[in-house]
């Protein structure tokens, strides 16, 4: 019998750079300059740190190098560092369909196997668009979305993580298939990490889904096997998941519709659905001119799920910057406070600010099931801001900055690269590694663009 893994696992294997459209190419330079922004703030984090201190004693010396820091490591450690660089600020792409995801998490799993495989720019850019195909096709296919019956994407990064670490290692579509079964069977993530009071491993599941993806291909290439039917066939995800799973999504189109074109970038280092509520209310205040004592109260109609994940009584008190960044009520509070919501907004010291905590009270969130009806077409959001002498203001938005439909500028990301460099690199290193990405398809050896990727 076959099974849907063949399928992905054959077209992964016989996609080459050459059938590439350009604009998808331009695609994965920008998502790839726009991770690599990330990483800069990310290697400055406190769970990187903690991360680095663990991984330098269990990792092996190897070809691939870490971002920024330039250590050589192993593939399996290297991808996981590197994947929580791009991860841990939450400020790197989004992609939300029936599922959530952050396709750029699996680009260190490219990373590492063209590394490994003395592959090229043009090979990393090959596994960058795979990742990003696979992965966003895997948000599309269970209805609902398996986030709703509780479980985290980390699950479907660990079924495109091995595709995209395979094809960069030369595996053929049988290999690739097993990397699948290897890694899928192994690495289902509860949602546990994103409700409630957060914790580190919200932003490190994902990374850790990757790191499991290259260690399935490492495995598949010396010849171990994984389950064919780890998705479609007897105790697979259609068996063990209560959603109705509509498996032709993930090759109908291949090679024509490609996904990474559909994905957006973010404009403010917090969970996808605070986007346009921050981006309406931050409108409203400056355009009015309100100040925080002046507003009595801001409803946001969202989602019902941004209001029991983003507004339940943990995010009414965040005191970590896990569940700041994901606290509609906080990021709401920070943008009538600050009138900005940047990485700035969740130091420590900022969090427990007496201007902002006044905030929080203020914010209602409410499940609206109009904007419901329209999702995930539309990321609609509907704000109504009241002032304490009585006035007014209501505006509504239907996708944020940084959506596809209106997407950052090149400026924008390299605005966005430059303030994330500051503490950590010169404005030499970041000219050097944006004037580096900005040609990655011309380096014959990856290793040579990699290591202008890390701080002099």
């Amino acid at each position: 019998m076959s099974h849907i893994t063949l399928a992905m696992a054959e077209f992964a294997a016989n996609l080459e750079y050459g059938q590439l459209p350009p604009e998808v190419v331009a695609a994965a330079r920008r998502f790839f300059m726009d991770s690599l922004g990330c990483a800069l703030g990310g290697a400055q984090q406190h769970d990187v740190h903690l991360a680095r201190k663990v991984l330098t004693e269990t990792a092996g010396e190897g070809p691939c190098r870490v971002l920024v820091t330039g250590e050589r490591w192993d593939p399996v450690s290297a991808s996981l560092l590197n994947a929580l660089m791009i991860r841990v600020m939450d400020y790197n792409d989004i992609y939300w369909k029936q599922d959530p995801s952050h396709p750029s998490d699996l680009i260190p799993a490219a990373m590492a196997a063209a590394e490994r495989a003395g592959g090229s720019g043009r090979d990393l850019i090959l596994g960058i668009v795979l990742a990003y195909e696979f992965e966003q096709r895997l948000c599309e296919v269970s209805f609902p979305g398996i986030r709703e019956i509780g479980w985290h994407h980390a699950t479907l990064t660990a079924v495109a993580a091995p595709i995209a670490a395979g094809r960069l290692l030369g595996l053929d579509a049988e290999q690739i298939q097993h990397a699948i079964g290897i890694s899928a069977s192994r690495h289902c993530t509860t949602g546990s990490v994103t409700a409630g009071k957060l914790t580190m491993m919200k932003n490190t599941v994902d990374p850790m889904a990757t790191q499991s993806g290259v260690l399935a291909a490492l495995l598949a290439e010396r010849g171990y096997t994984g389950p064919e039917h780890v998705l479609d066939g007897k105790e697979g995800f259609s068996h063990v998941f209560d959603t109705e799973w509509k498996w032709e999504i993930l090759t109908d189109g291949l090679g024509e519709d490609w996904r990474i074109l559909q994905c957006g970038m973010k404009f403010f280092p917090t969970e996808a659905l605070t986007h346009a509520p921050i981006s309406a209310v931050l409108d409203l205040v400056t355009a009015n001119d309100l100040k925080p004592d002046e507003i009595e109260q801001v409803t946001i109609h969202s989602l019902a799920r941004a209001a029991d994940i983003l507004a339940d009584p943990s995010k009414y008190d965040p005191r970590t910057k896990e569940t700041a960044d994901h606290s509609l009520p906080y990021v709401i509070a920070a943008a009538i406070a600050d009138r900005q919501v940047t990485p700035l907004q969740f130091t420590p010291e900022k969090i427990m600010d007496p201007t902002i905590r006044a905030q929080l009270h203020k914010v209602k969130v409410v499940a609206d099931p109009e904007i419901e009806a329209v999702f995930p077409e539309l990321q609609r959001v509907r704000v109504e801001i009241t002032t304490t002498d009585g006035r007014s203001f209501t505006t509504q938005l239907d996708y944020p900055k940084g959506d596809p439909r209106n997407p950052l500028t090149d400026e924008e990301i390299a605005g966005k690269m430059n303030a994330l460099a500051e503490g950590i690199a010169t404005p030499a290193d970041v000219e050097r590694m944006r004037d580096a990405v900005s040609r990655m398809e011309t380096f014959d050896d990856v290793r040579e663009l990699m290591a202008l990727l890390t701080v002099r």
